[in-house]
């Protein structure tokens, strides 16, 4: 049985841990979301979307 979880849900999960702990400020992660919804706005969001479809059909044929 295959389990799918979104990137984006692994992402946060990920952002949250590092609030948590401390690694991360809220400052830089507001700023590094807010980057991330401009570059998907931009001409370069489809390659960006490529590239990681590509790396996770590379890991799920790994596994």
């Amino acid at each position: 049985m295959a389990l799918t979880v979104s990137l984006v849900v692994l992402a946060g999960i990920a952002v949250l841990i590092l609030l948590r702990t401390g690694y991360l400020r809220i400052g830089p992660a507001f700023a590094a979301a807010l980057f991330g919804f401009t570059l998907a706005s931009t001409g370069i969001a489809p390659a960006i979307n490529n590239a990681i479809s590509s790396i996770t059909g590379m890991l799920s044929s790994i596994g």
